[in-house]
């Protein structure tokens, strides 16, 4: 599964997000994999961010990944950029980004 994710940098964090963020540590990436985690790719426009993360299951994964403590750490360090993650319609929360289109999608549809 792929789902979006949309988070906010604080103000004047950018450069701060970028350096902290180069590459998350070695015992974060071998929770991610344990997880079903295969991919996670964030985008940047202003102090918006866009995440794409192709999973097994995600709430299953956030789920196993809440108490992990490579997770715990890595949230507390990067959690000093972040601000705040938004849901779909904008409000606090870090549910998943509703999926409007897919080429892909409309493509099998129309496949024979």
């Amino acid at each position: 599964m792929i789902v979006a994710l949309h988070s906010v940098l604080r103000p004047g964090a950018v450069d701060g997000y970028r350096v902290e963020h180069a590459a998350i540590p070695d015992d974060l990436d071998a929770a991610f994999s344990r997880v079903g985690i295969r991919g996670w790719t964030i985008w940047r426009s202003g102090e918006r961010l866009f995440h794409v993360v192709d999973c097994d299951d995600f709430d299953a994964a956030m789920a196993e990944l809440d108490d992990d403590p490579a997770n715990v750490a890595w949230q507390a360090s990067i959690g000093r950029w972040v601000e705040v993650f938004r849901d779909a319609d904008g409000a606090d929360g870090f549910a998943p980004l509703e999926q409007v289109w897919s080429l892909a999608a409309q493509r099998a549809r129309s496949a024979p």
